[in-house]
């Protein structure tokens, strides 16, 4: 019999939906934070949870075998801080199109002028201005796992063309050309748009720079609905200022909340989403915990397995 602890806000639901799935030898206990939780943990082999939560509460869970993270990004379980004696999982498969929503609805936004056409409107003035089109438009891709193959299917769609940049894998089909190492200046040029969904590691810590950015034709507009931390933000902040840039659309930060004394309050030409792109609905990652948790009764290997020492 297998014991699990559901730590999350929507506890609840995630509870809901796993009955629903009728699992065998399955104990459950749900709970919203940590606070609740720590009388039921020393019992339980299994968690499910948000990482800030898991984090929390990994101290007094002794017998824990396996965790499945509700998030993509794991970043409080792989700090180096914390305990590795344990399978930690996390949710791939699942955000691809609601970051497809997210990023192709601020790229069709900024082609077809929707905020320009807006002001117009507000001002009572017609604007016979012509819009653009993503069709032969080039799109850049910092990271092309899960997420990023389904934006390139989307871009796809759309008739552009996509170059993706990744540590090395060639895995996505919808990809027209890769880049790896020292190619960034290659992979940047003739962008139209440029899109980070890369994970939070060392490596990949600021890898948006200003050598990146001047690398930009003039008029790209840079999209982050990944890591903050990928991003140097007093670069972005004077690119933008600069105008090497048309435009960027932000999501994550540094630091979140974003401070009120932030640069990127008073940053031309940049959008601030607050952490909405892609959130976690219990009902797209509980299926994910239920294929994973059949798979350790069939003793076959779990899906979306975390490596501690890359932290993706």
């Amino acid at each position: 019999m297998h014991k699990l602890l559901i730590i999350s806000r929507h506890a609840a639901d995630y509870r809901r939906l796993i009955d629903a799935a009728r699992l065998p030898d399955l104990e459950m206990t749900a709970a919203s934070d940590a606070g609740n939780a720590t009388a039921a943990a020393a019992g339980c082999d299994l968690a499910l949870g948000e990482p800030s939560l898991l984090r929390q509460i990994l101290p007094q869970m002794p017998l824990l075998r396996w965790a499945q993270a509700t998030w993509a990004g794991v970043e409080p379980l792989v700090d180096g801080q914390v305990r590795r004696d344990y399978t930690l999982t996390n949710a791939r498969g699942v955000f691809g199109p609601l970051m497809s929503e997210y990023v192709f609805g601020y790229l069709l936004a900024h082609e077809r002028r929707m905020f320009e056409k807006h002001a117009s409107q507000q001002a009572g003035r017609w604007d016979p201005r012509p819009p653009g089109t993503l069709r032969g438009k080039q799109l850049g891709l910092l990271g092309v796992g899960s997420i990023g193959a389904a934006l390139a299917r989307t871009a796809k769609h759309f008739g552009m063309r996509v170059k993706g940049y990744t540590r090395a894998s060639e895995d996505c089909g919808d990809v027209d050309a890769y880049f790896h190492g020292d190619d960034r200046r290659a992979f940047a040029s003739e962008l139209d748009y440029l899109v980070s969904v890369m994970p939070n590691t060392a490596a990949t810590r600021h890898f948006v720079d200003a050598a990146l950015l001047r690398a930009l034709p003039n008029g790209a507009v840079f999209v982050n609905p990944g890591r903050g931390s990928t991003v140097d933000e007093a670069a972005l902040a004077e690119a933008l200022k600069a105008g090497v840039l048309a435009g960027a659309v932000l999501d994550v930060f540094q630091e979140e909340p974003l401070p009120p004394d932030h640069v990127f309050w008073r940053t031309p030409n940049l959008l601030i989403t607050s952490h909405t792109a892609a959130l976690s609905f219990p009902d797209d990652i509980a299926p994910v915990f239920i294929d994973n948790y059949r798979r350790l009764l069939g003793g076959q290997p779990l899906r979306y397995r975390v490596d501690f020492d890359r932290g993706y």
